[in-house]
């Protein structure tokens, strides 16, 4: 083993309960080297990470191979000695801040802790070193921000406390597992930034845990692909991304939507890599000629909301048309989600007026109305009920409204639901436990379709989900559009889900519409400042 290596893992392989998840991964990180880890959900990236540094307790794991640091091997040692090294020497920002972070605790004194823990800086040098830190991670006010509890941080702002924290005590590797999955365009380049920027400074190695490839080629200086455990492609970060060599590489590359074109499907696990037919200028301005020659479905009128006295959404007005997708992009706290609320009625906006069908829904809010508009949440674990199956979950809102003469005619009903979204009739007694994320997804949809609605609206429907995953979602909601005419508001922080998907967009910045045009139009040829800092930031 070359000594410039920092990290040398030697087929290392794991199992629980017999069944062998990770396979015989080898690889070496060298200082000042980033390396990124690329796979979907159960290719083993996170695994790998957890096994670096033993955060395994379960005896039902079984562990092979050799890992080596600095020349040492560690994968042998006790827990004792797994601590003095797990977060000085190597150190982990895990993906979401939220549920890392200590919320009864201020986030000054949870980097502090880690500092009083592994180095001998004591009282005021250590939190002279905590306030250095924080100013490195670029949160200004650092006196304020040590103070303040972890909900009282946006994500952005999470995020770099748990850098600050993984860097507290300068350590030689850092593995950052998923650390910019939920956040948006400008925050995600922001932190890439950060961590190119330390990683600089300190020449430590880092490993860039994601599923997002394109992102990772932009940080990395060599890729490994991970699928079902095993490594499946290795090389040059720029050489992967361009020409990629394995089947799987290339789909995960294809499964995003593309940035220049529009393809009637996009590429997954179903049709692989087959030739998608593409949808012709000439096809679109024909559809949005027959959209836009209805009157609207559903008018927003001068829109005012705010809460604690800060105004959340100002004088927002749109309409939305029979049969179109109306994209709204924003980031975190732009208002995106309070207009969803809004145009629900679930919320209590102070002024302006909400029409569907031309009926005002604040001042004559009908049942017809709560059962034509429905909505698909982010996560789908936490929307759906654990103790339901997810046949009676499909089947409430049936129950809610009176829908169809009896049971019998309810269960048939959500058999060709479930066919629709791509389940079986065996899963209607299965419970949400059961099944994967798209999967879950599936299930969301098909309770919202459960009313024949008018209206759909996409909250973050698909940030969550792998790419192909991803692919497979968006290509059913469009089928479901194709075959009953529904009408997506669609929301999202994911410029290229949005263009693919949108016939209009909205920019939305601190609860104002920046620009409102047809998708094409506003990406190609954006008019405001913020628009053209948003595009910039996720390279259109």
């Amino acid at each position: 083993m070359k000594e410039s290596n920092l990290l040398s893992v030697k087929k290392l392989s794991l199992t629980i309960s017999e069944f062998q998840i990770l396979k015989n991964i080898s690889f070496e990180l060298k200082k000042n080297e980033i390396l990124g880890f690329v796979g979907e959900s159960g290719s083993g990236k996170s695994l790998t990470a957890f096994s670096i540094i033993n955060l395994f307790s379960s005896k039902k794991i079984k562990k092979s191979g050799k890992i080596f640091f600095n020349g040492k091997r560690i994968d042998s040692l006790k827990n004792k000695d797994y601590e003095k090294i797990r977060g000085s020497k190597i150190s982990m920002i895990f993906q979401e801040p939220m549920s890392s972070l200590n919320p009864t605790m201020k986030c000054g004194k949870q980097v502090l802790e880690i500092i009083l823990k592994h180095t001998r800086l004591k009282n005021t040098s250590a939190k002279k070193h905590v306030l250095d830190l924080l100013k490195m991670v670029k949160l200004n006010n650092s006196e304020i921000v040590y103070n303040k509890y972890p909900h009282e941080l946006s994500g952005g702002q999470q995020q770099r406390i748990m850098i600050a924290i993984a860097i507290a005590c300068n350590p030689q590797i850092l593995i950052a597992d998923e650390p910019t999955t939920s956040l948006d365009g400008i925050v995600k380049k922001e932190i890439i930034t950060l961590l190119k920027e330390i990683q600089e400074k300190t020449k430590m190695g880092i490993i860039f845990v994601s599923h997002d490839l394109s992102l990772v080629s932009k940080i990395a200086d060599k890729i490994i692909v991970l699928n079902r455990g095993a490594i499946v492609e290795f090389g040059d970060s720029k050489q992967i991304f361009k020409t990629p060599k394995h089947i799987y590489t290339k789909m995960l590359l294809s499964a995003c939507p593309p940035k220049k074109r529009r393809p009637k499907r996009l590429p997954d696990y179903e049709n692989r890599l087959e030739k998608q037919p593409l949808i012709s200028k000439k096809e679109r301005e024909e559809k949005h000629k027959k959209i836009y020659s209805k009157d609207p479905l559903l008018k927003v009128k001068n829109l005012h909301f705010a809460y604690e006295k800060k105004l959340i959404l100002n004088n927002i007005s749109f309409n939305l048309f029979e049969g179109e997708t109306l994209g709204l992009i924003g980031e975190s706290a732009s208002g995106k989600s309070t207009i969803a609320k809004s145009i629900l009625n679930l919320n209590n906006f102070q002024k302006g007026e909400i029409l569907f069908n031309n009926i005002n829904i604040k001042k004559h809010p009908t049942k017809d109305f709560r059962k034509n508009i429905q909505l698909v949440f982010q996560d789908p674990f936490s929307s759906l009920n654990s103790q339901n199956t997810i046949g009676f979950s499909i089947m409430e809102p049936m129950i809610a409204h009176n829908l169809y003469k009896d049971k019998d005619q309810r269960i048939i009903k959500v058999y060709e639901l479930l066919d629709h979204v791509g389940l079986k009739k065996v899963d209607f007694s299965k419970y949400p436990s059961q099944f994967s994320g798209g999967q879950r997804q599936r299930i969301v949809i098909a309770r919202a379709l459960a009313l024949n609605p008018k209206i759909i609206i996409c909250d973050e429907s698909v940030s969550a989900l792998d790419v192909s995953v991803q692919a497979q979602v968006l290509n059913l909601l469009n089928s479901l559009k194709e075959k009953f005419s529904f009408t997506f508001l669609f929301i999202s922080h994911d410029l290229s889900v949005i263009k693919y998907m949108s016939d209009r967009v909205i920019i939305l910045n601190n609860g104002k519409i920046e620009e409102n045009g047809e998708t094409d139009k506003v990406f190609n040829f954006p008019t405001m400042p913020y628009t053209k800092q948003l595009l910039k930031a996720n390279d259109y």
